[in-house]
C-alpha cells in the first residue's frame, strides 16, 4: 500500500487544531490534550533583565521549548536585552506556571504572558 505524500496543515488557532485532530478520528477525549501542542508561537519580550532572560531560557528548555537571547547574555555585560520565546501553547502555558513561582519581576512577566495567551483561541 502506497501512502500519500506528506503536506503541511495550516493550523492557526485552537479551533483549527481541534478540527484537524477530529478529522483524523482521534478519541474526542484527547482533543483538548493534543490541540494546544499543535499551535506554535513566538513571543518577543523587549528590554528584559538579562538575569530574567537566563531563568526564562532555563525554564523553557526544561519543558522542551526554546528562548533566543542576546549573544553575551551569560556574561551579563549589559543589563537588559530582547528575547524570543518559542514553543507550543502547552509549553508556553507551562512556562507561565514556572515563572509564577519565581520572584516578583518574573511573576509580572508570567502575568503578562498569561494575559497574552488567553487571547489565543
Amino acid at each position: 500500500m502506497k501512502y500519500n505524500k506528506p503536506y503541511l496543515v495550516d493550523i492557526k488557532s485552537l479551533k483549527d487544531a481541534e478540527r484537524e485532530i477530529q478529522k483524523v478520528g482521534s478519541d474526542p477525549n484527547s482533543i483538548g490534550i493534543m490541540a494546544p501542542k499543535a499551535i506554535s508561537k513566538v513571543i518577543k519580550l523587549e528590554n528584559i533583565s538579562l538575569q530574567d532572560a537566563i531563568i526564562i531560557k532555563q525554564d523553557m528548555l526544561s519543558i522542551g521549548g526554546e528562548v533566543a537571547v542576546p549573544k553575551n547574555t551569560f556574561e551579563l555585560i549589559t543589563n537588559t536585552g530582547d528575547i524570543l520565546i518559542m514553543g507550543n501553547l502547552k509549553q508556553l502555558n507551562n512556562l507561565v506556571g514556572k515563572l509564577e513561582r519565581h520572584y516578583p519581576r518574573l511573576k509580572n512577566i508570567a502575568e503578562d504572558l498569561s494575559e497574552l495567551l488567553k487571547d489565543i483561541k
